[in-house]
């Protein structure tokens, strides 16, 4: 009976310690290093309103920009990390984004702008939009 196995070529087996290192760049070019970080976000609603909440760790909130038009939702940020190197120490590895992230979507029904509001507590932001009120329909006399 033959056994059939899937091989890796990249994969770190079988080579020595020594050489490991050389080949890790390759491996992890994709992986982490440049990669842009993306805005998780749960959505729940009821009869009323959404709620939204987005994941935005080490953003401050002046760096937060949320634009909503109609039912579409777009949120922004800019993310700077601290690059300072202080005498003597150099960079073995860089994996935290800096740079601008964007996350935008639509929700099933228009909100209600002037009544949306936002918080930001442990690197959260929290938003609460109001779900605009279907507007009466009339019927139009016809002259």
């Amino acid at each position: 009976m033959s056994h059939i196995s899937r091989h890796d070529p990249f994969s770190f087996d079988g080579v020595p310690d020594l050489f490991q290192g050389l080949f890790r760049p390759m491996r992890s070019a994709g992986a982490s290093e440049g990669q842009a970080a993306s805005i998780r976000i749960d959505v729940t609603e009821n009869d009323a309103a959404y709620t939204v909440k987005a994941e935005m760790p080490g953003v401050a909130k002046q760096d937060i920009d949320v634009k909503i038009d109609g039912n579409l939702v777009a949120i922004a940020a800019k993310v700077e990390r601290d690059a300072e190197l202080k005498e003597g120490e150099r960079v073995l590895r860089r994996e935290r984004y800096s740079g601008s992230v964007s996350r935008s979507f639509t929700l099933a029904a228009d909100v209600d702008e002037a009544q949306a509001s936002a918080s930001y507590n442990d690197g959260v932001l929290t938003l609460v939009l109001p779900k605009k009120a279907a507007g009466a329909s009339r019927r139009l006399e016809i002259h």
